[in-house]
């Protein structure tokens, strides 16, 4: 819970300090053609992976690939899709929204209380979803490319590495790294990449996974509807699974844990890290001066956020797991759900970038 906590405090004012937020990446890329914010998570996926094979060819991850990866399928794409769109309309990932929502943001509020209640709705699917998993699941027991080569991953981190290194080199030749700031203590975007990069790795090597927060976002919808609708709830087979088992390696303390709203390993990882994401916007916020409550916003962007989260809520529970999980993560272990997981947040990006310009903003601005 400690870790998390600090984890959680660390992730939120750094991401706040850089703005740095993995929809506005997307949206900006499709939006404005523009690729500076972008290309830093890139470095932030190459530093992973380096960070994560040195961590791992010094026997400081045992547990490799990390638990709750699995077998790739078309549910990966698909999630992947939903959640590209829904991210964009929100305004924000599931991160961004709680350092936001942190720092006062209201339309980031309500894009949480969207993503509680689309992680709940998907309970009303899950059995049906399952079959579909099942059913297109390919490549059984292979959870990385190397797994499906059977082979190290060490020689295909080396390549990325490199073709990496040359790539930022060539961008920091042209000062393409640096962005202009108009705030005292703001932070360069690259800088809280790497910074990020690092807290990935301590997570990995203390609790035993990359962060990830989405399952407790089921878990609070999964307490609210057991609160309102209590005999409905008790029918729902997904809030009695427990996905996430396994030994933590620095103890050896069994971890066992679903989306139920029970006092289980979810709720000791990841709700004190969600706390702290919060905490740690606002900090940021505060000591910035740019905490700031603004209500009247227009109704539309009010629509659009809860919509966003709502969509987003449902698509973490259908890839499995949110674009931090697969991009954070899964992509520097080359896991080809995360692959997979890109390749549908791309044109779900595009598509909500799609709408958010010709429906939010252009019906605000008539």
């Amino acid at each position: 819970m400690i870790t998390g906590l600090l984890l959680g405090l660390c992730t939120g004012f750094i991401m706040h300090r850089s703005d740095y937020c993995l929809a506005g990446m997307f949206r900006d890329l499709f939006l404005f053609r523009s690729v500076l914010k972008l290309r830093t998570l890139l470095l932030l996926v190459i530093c992973s992976m380096v960070l994560f094979e040195t961590a791992r060819q010094l026997g400081l991850l045992p547990l490799y690939p990390f638990p709750l990866f699995g077998s790739p399928s078309l549910a990966n794409v698909i999630g992947g899709f939903l959640f590209g769109v829904g991210m964009v309309l929100a305004g924000g990932c599931v991160v961004g929204t709680l350092y936001k929502m942190g720092a006062g943001s209201v339309p980031s509020a309500v894009a949480f209380i969207g993503l509680l209640a689309g992680s709940a709705l998907y309970a009303e699917i899950h059995p049906w979803w399952s079959a579909v998993i099942a059913q297109t699941t390919f490549q059984k027991g292979k959870v990385t490319i190397p797994q499906l080569f059977n082979s190290d991953p060490l020689p295909l981190v080396l390549l990325a590495a490199v073709a990496g290194g040359i790539y930022f080199l060539r961008v920091y030749r042209k000062g393409g790294w640096v962005r202009p700031l108009y705030t005292e203590g703001a932070l360069q975007p690259w800088k809280a990449a790497i910074l990020l990069a690092i807290i990935g790795l301590l997570s990995a090597i203390v609790i035993g996974m990359p962060v990830g927060i989405t399952t407790a976002y089921a878990k609070m919808g999964g307490y609210l509807e057991s609160f309102l609708f209590p005999g409905h709830f008790q029918q729902l087979a997904y809030f009695k699974a427990l996905p996430l088992n396994y030994c933590h390696p620095l103890t050896g303390v069994p971890l066992v844990g679903g989306p139920g709203p029970n006092m289980d390993a979810i709720a000791v990882i990841q709700l004190p890290l969600i706390g702290g994401i919060i905490v740690g916007g606002a900090c940021s916020a505060l000591l910035l001066r740019e905490f700031r409550i603004y209500v009247k916003i227009p109704l539309r962007q009010y629509l659009s956020a809860i919509i966003g989260g709502m969509i987003m809520g449902l698509a973490s529970r259908m890839a499995p797991a949110c674009n931090i999980w697969h991009l954070f993560g899964g992509l520097p272990i080359l896991a080809i759900q995360s692959l997979l997981f890109l390749a549908g947040l791309l044109p779900g990006a595009w598509l909500g970038s799609i709408i958010l310009s010709r429906v939010i903003v252009r019906a605000e601005a008539s």
